[in-house]
């Protein structure tokens, strides 16, 4: 249970960074509403998984679902370039991931 809540709260962690980008420096109300309770939804979940997860894997695996999530939702619905450099980081990032999952 605790990798669910986990995974959904490194969703959430997109949805929020989304939500900022669009919410023009918290000038548009409901963008700045959606950042604000999904972030504090995001950090609730991932304090529930830390009941039971490390606090190394936990904390690593959100910030990296997190991460990859922006990077893809940068690049298929913001528009954002797809340089070799910027993919290569990006499967580094999914890389280390995988291996912090299979060491825990």
């Amino acid at each position: 249970m605790a990798w669910i809540l986990l995974t959904l709260a490194g969703l959430l962690e997109v949805v929020w960074a989304f939500a900022m980008k669009q919410s023009q420096g918290f000038t548009q109300p409901l963008a700045s509403i959606i950042t604000i309770s999904t972030m504090i939804a995001s950090v609730i979940l991932l304090s529930i998984s830390m009941k039971t997860l490390p606090l190394g894997t936990a904390y690593t695996i959100w910030t990296g679902i997190g991460a990859i999530g922006a990077f893809l939702v940068g690049l298929l619905v913001l528009g954002e370039p797809a340089s070799p450099t910027r993919i290569l980081a990006a499967v580094l990032i999914v890389s280390g991931l995988v291996l912090m999952k299979l060491s825990s």
